[in-house]
């Protein structure tokens, strides 16, 4: 007897695995119905409202374009410092281990506003003081770019959540895994790359997710050392319009358009990779 389904009629899910579309797996997330439900507003608005809201996204297109630009870019450098990271800290090695953990619990201690504050502002006059004492040009007047500055910033903040993510997944394997794959002839590094971080990987996929959209949102801080993002392009479109109200609730709508897509790759990823058990 075939189990059957509430939610599909009673049939049999050996029937429905046979009907395209039909697996759980190959339905359509329901919740792309709120991403175009957000994206039919802004065009309602941008089209029948056009001033100001056609004049705001006109404005603040290039900000999009930034605010992209940087997420992507730091986040494929967290996935890196949480990789190396999360492998530091389960190390054998005490001071490797020990050192990845005082980042860990140093960097998580600190908000993220200010460390970019820090990188920016302050690590410069540190670097340019350091030159002076050296008598060395370059370093006496090193000025930093604020795109590199706050993709740096990102990556070291976003870094240590990272590693705890990766150190959870990695822990999250049966040990027995590795010790088989070594059993096989495997180095320690072969057990970690073909078995133990493609198992820990698909486990975190949900919390890697998470910290991404986390991290596009959290990108509109680096406004405030100098980077002409989407925050940072409405505010002064704000600052020369007055019109605070409809500024804010299209730079509201077009950060959620960017997170409710980037929410729903990472649900289709998540289904893609899922292991039925």
């Amino acid at each position: 007897m075939q189990p059957k389904s509430r939610l599909t009629g009673g049939l049999p899910e050996k029937v429905l695995s046979r009907i395209p579309g039909a697996k759980r797996e190959e339905r359509i997330d329901a919740w792309w119905g709120l991403v175009a439900g957000v994206v039919g507003l802004s065009l309602l608005l941008i089209l029948f409202v056009p001033d100001p809201f056609r004049r705001i996204v006109a404005f603040v297109s290039d900000g999009i374009g930034v605010t992209i630009e940087v997420t992507v870019i730091s986040f494929a450098l967290v996935l890196l410092v949480g990789l190396l990271g999360g492998l530091g800290r389960i190390a054998r090695n005490r001071f490797l281990r020990g050192l990845t953990s005082l980042y860990v619990e140093v960097i998580r201690g600190i908000p993220l506003l200010v460390q970019l504050i820090f990188w920016y502002y302050a690590l410069p006059q540190v670097i340019q003081n350091f030159g002076v004492a050296i008598k060395s040009e370059a370093l006496a007047h090193i000025v930093f770019e604020p795109i590199q500055t706050a993709i740096l910033g990102l990556t070291i903040g976003y870094g240590a959540y990272m590693t705890e993510v990766v150190r959870a997944g990695i822990q999250s394997v049966p040990r027995g895994q590795a010790e088989a794959a070594r059993s096989l002839g495997l180095t320690y590094f072969q057990a970690m790359r073909y078995v133990v971080l493609p198992q820990a990987f698909r486990t975190i996929l949900p919390a890697i997710g998470n910290e991404f959209v986390t991290l596009l949102k959290d990108s509109s801080l680096v406004s405030v050392v100098a980077v002409p993002d989407l925050t940072r392009r409405g505010r002064e479109f704000m600052s020369m319009t007055f019109i605070p109200l409809e500024t804010w609730a299209m730079v509201a709508l077009l950060y959620l358009i960017m997170t409710l897509f980037a929410a729903r790759i990472v649900n289709w990823l998540e289904r893609k990779t899922k292991i039925e058990r």
